[in-house]
């Protein structure tokens, strides 16, 4: 089986077991999946959907959270670690979605890489979600496991392996690609105990058993 063939392979059977994946993260405009992302890094979505009603109710949108008080954006999101950068950034974001994009998020990678905080999974997870382009393949840790073991790629760096997974599956399709890795690697294939025998890709995983991230 080719690289090709296993993607592919890979892509159909994720598809019937994820018919309609979302993002685990709570949000309901580009701003909001920003900061909620923002937050995620280092922490679970579980904990980020715990603090970001608080704080999306406190700070409507950019605008009122490029006025706010870093100090207490710091307070508002202690517990999904890391605060004191994360809030600096968080801020920092408003206010430059407020000064140069006239409030609205912008919507190229480019523009969105250039906010505090934000690194290029961040920007494909808005993008793909919130606007429903297709400029990149996010790669976080579920995704990089993954693309590994299946032997989609044979690197660990995550901008390699963005770009060898672009190459594997249709353009329309990246969003999808990340949402049914993440799923299917916190449902089966963990970082240190996947579950093989219950795997519905172990017949075509040229890692079975390895139990390595």
């Amino acid at each position: 089986m080719t690289t090709q063939e296993r993607a592919t392979e890979i892509f159909a059977r994720l598809t019937r077991r994820y018919p309609a994946p979302q993002s685990a993260l709570d949000w309901t405009d580009a701003w909001e999946l920003m900061v909620a992302t923002i937050l995620a890094a280092q922490c679970t979505d579980e904990r980020v959907n715990k603090v970001t009603p608080a704080l999306f109710s406190r700070w409507r949108g950019p605008a009122a959270m490029a006025q706010a008080d870093v100090a207490e954006v710091e307070q508002a999101v202690r517990s999904t670690g890391f605060f004191r950068n994360k809030a600096k950034n968080i801020v920092g974001a408003a206010q430059m979605v407020m000064r140069v994009h006239g409030g609205e998020v912008p919507r190229t990678m480019v523009e969105l890489t250039a906010l505090p905080g934000v690194a290029r999974k961040t920007a494909n997870i808005v993008l793909s979600n919130a606007y429903g382009i297709n400029e990149g393949l996010a790669v976080d840790t579920h995704v990089k496991r993954l693309s590994f073991r299946m032997g989609l790629t044979a690197s660990q760096n995550v901008a390699i392996i963005e770009k060898d997974l672009m190459k594997l599956f249709p353009r329309p399709t990246w969003g999808d690609v990340n949402h049914r890795l993440v799923l299917f690697g916190r449902d089966v294939c963990d970082s240190r105990r996947p579950l093989c025998t219950q795997c519905e890709l172990a017949d075509i995983c040229p890692r079975q058993g390895v139990e390595t991230a």
